[in-house]
């Protein structure tokens, strides 16, 4: 099997049209024409876990963090990163990387997996993406309709919320003229012709666009088929940053901080203090994520999880909620099991792995 065809599910789970500007996600060393021997999943793709890989007959690291984040002038071998880049071409390891943009699946993806370890429900992403849906507009003859309708659902259009197969029609009577060495499928070259249709909307995410428009087409009856593609101002109800939603059972905070050290396995959590008000509701942000401490607030969450707070920003929790910084490590340490199980599950009968190296560089002292 060639590693673009696992490259492939990985990117129809967390497309890279998701990821944020500042990120490198995707495909950092190696070649998709590569036949995979093993795919080794982990957080860090690090020199030690190349070694790793070698060791354990994967030629393919699956990591969330891209190793390479802006462009490198010199590969010398005097970083961390520039031996990791060394190490990986010198032994033919293919490095990929899902960041930001598994990040912004709010299910399946990264704060999911953190929700689901906390019986967090019905979780919403904190700051919704924008630019992340679109409504293609096509006219079909009559007879057509039902046809190319099913294909562009088939295709990933027609979702809203939890709803399919949600489109609209208007009727109407569309005209054209056939030039020379056309073979129009109505009417005569030369001709104006008038023709009953139906102009067919639907919603659908933006990044499955090319694939919607490729089966519209494939499915419609005319030689050259008029749509319209328009962006819209509407978010996706799943893709985002973080997640907030709430907890199956209130608890107080101190119960609540107990939960978070036992299931998380940190020595510490750092927090601003309690307000001695019952949690419900529930925001969490793996990785970074004090840009949407004002987020967590305006949503009416009673708690908020994430990692790499400064000092004055625990300060911006105003006593309003309980802010918990867990550490950067710790709170995406879930990502290796998620990336492990969507593999395996989608390779049932391949080698995949997830890494026993320890990449977390912060150590405690207690």
């Amino acid at each position: 099997m060639q590693i673009a065809a696992i490259i492939q599910e990985l990117e129809s789970l967390a497309p890279p049209s998701l990821q944020e500007s500042y990120d490198n996600a995707g495909l950092i060393t190696g070649s998709g024409a590569w036949e995979c021997t093993g795919i080794l999943t982990t957080l860090d793709a690090t020199e030690e876990v190349v070694k790793e890989a070698v060791a354990r007959q994967c030629n393919l690291i699956v990591a969330h963090h891209p190793i390479v984040f802006a462009g490198l002038k010199k590969i010398t071998g005097k970083t961390y990163i520039e031996r990791t880049v060394i190490s990986a071409i010198r032994r033919d390891i293919a490095i990929y990387a899902i960041h930001t943009n598994l990040d912004n699946v709010v299910k399946g993806g990264v704060n999911g997996r953190i929700a689901e370890k906390l019986g967090i429900v019905g979780g919403q992403p904190l700051l919704p993406k924008e630019g992340t849906l679109g409504k293609l507009f096509c006219f079909v003859p009559v007879d057509h309709l039902e046809a190319v309708r099913s294909a562009i659902f088939s295709a990933g259009a027609g979702f809203i919320g939890n709803y399919s197969e949600c489109s609209y029609t208007v009727e109407g009577t569309g005209s054209f003229k056939a030039g020379e060495g056309t073979q129009p499928f109505v009417g005569q070259q030369g001709t104006r012709h008038y023709e009953k249709e139906v102009r067919l909307e639907a919603v659908l995410p933006a990044y499955l666009s090319g694939a919607v428009v490729k089966a519209m087409i494939a499915a419609h009856p005319y030689e050259e088929v008029a749509y319209d593609l328009v962006p819209l101002s509407n978010t996706h109800p799943n893709i985002g940053s973080g997640l907030i939603g709430e907890l199956l059972t209130p608890m107080d905070e101190g119960q609540l901080l107990g939960r978070i050290k036992e299931v998380f396995k940190v020595p510490v959590v750092r927090h601003t203090r309690l307000t001695g008000r019952p949690v419900k509701k529930v925001a969490v942000c793996g990785g970074a994520g004090s840009f949407l401490i004002s987020k967590a607030l305006a949503a009416g969450a009673n708690f908020y999880i994430t990692a790499d707070v400064k000092y004055h920003e625990f300060f911006d929790a105003n006593d309003q909620f309980v802010l918990a910084d867990i550490g950067h490590f710790e709170s995406e340490q879930f990502t290796i099991d998620l990336l492990f199980e969507v593999l395996r599950e989608k390779f049932r009968n391949f080698a995949v792995l997830k890494s026993d190296t320890k990449t977390n560089p912060v150590n405690y002292y207690y």
